[in-house]
């Protein structure tokens, strides 16, 4: 197996939730696999959590834990200090986690009072290297991968220790290894053995949130991607209409949007 090539400590995560919804959703269970650049042994962290609210059916379904597995386990806010301390600055991986797994994550901590920034971390999500390169399910990419069947799945630390696997099957596979695109352009060996490179490709640079509200031209300016403003300017409408910045700061965007609004308005106010 592939061993990481790491500048930075590197957190492979999954969670388990209540539904789909990831602001109004919530975290049942959380696991993580802390792989150290310094090539000590991984650290490994589960946990169950009490989620405050009812679980969906459909969200049972997939994972099988109930109200009854959760009734006396602590909560997000209990637990907050610990998975901050886990993480620390590291960077982060794990399968779909651009869109779900860390943007729940950085929702969980924001009502916890604790701003999870990830814009000076690097991401790496296996699903979409997967995807791109051999578009399957977590459980077929482990038996693709790794040859072998992945029994436990949708158990948060079973998931994301096959995640792990996965990722260092896919270096092994397709470092150096060019890739002909949709559109039929040639990208030369996007797969590497540096997380900077798997960021890269694993990450649409073109918006500055999961949810692609705020979109990135090409010469780098912040535009609207909904509503009135929708592909106008972000400064430009803030300083000349306040009241908008304040509205999405009171409506249910993601935490995410709020960070980056309001890094934006900053800006504006310092005349940059």
């Amino acid at each position: 197996m592939v061993k990481l090539n790491l500048t930075r400590d590197l957190v492979v995560l999954d969670v388990e939730t209540t539904g789909l919804n990831v602001i109004r959703d919530r975290i049942v269970q959380i696991a993580m696999i802390k792989v150290f650049k310094d090539g000590r042994a991984p650290a490994e962290f589960s946990t169950l959590v009490n989620p405050g609210i009812p679980i969906s059916a459909e969200a049972m379904a997939v994972h099988g834990i109930t109200p009854k597995d959760l009734a006396n386990k602590p909560t997000f806010l209990q637990l907050a200090p610990k998975i901050w301390d886990f993480i620390g600055d590291a960077d982060l991986a794990g399968y779909n986690s651009n869109r779900f797994d860390i943007p729940m994550l950085i929702e969980e901590f924001s009502r916890a009072g604790l701003d999870f920034d990830v814009s000076k971390r690097r991401l790496v999500d296996v699903q979409r290297i997967f995807y791109k390169m051999e578009p399957r399910t977590l459980k077929a990419a482990y038996r693709f991968y790794c040859e072998k069947e992945l029994t436990d799945a949708h158990d948060a630390l079973a998931d994301v220790r096959a995640t792990l696997e996965v990722l260092q099957g896919q270096i092994a596979r397709y470092e150096g290894q060019d890739l002909i695109d949709e559109d039929g352009n040639r990208i030369e060996a996007p797969i590497q053995n540096d997380i900077q490179a798997l960021h890269d490709f694993t990450n649409d640079n073109s918006f500055l949130d999961v949810t692609q509200r705020i979109r990135l031209l090409p010469d780098g300016t912040p535009v609207f991607n909904f509503g009135k403003y929708i592909g106008q300017p972000v400064k430009e409408v803030f300083a000349r209409d306040k009241n908008y910045y304040h509205w999405i700061l009171e409506k249910e965007f993601s935490s995410q949007v709020k960070q980056v609004v309001r890094q934006l308005m900053r800006e504006v106010e310092m005349g940059k």
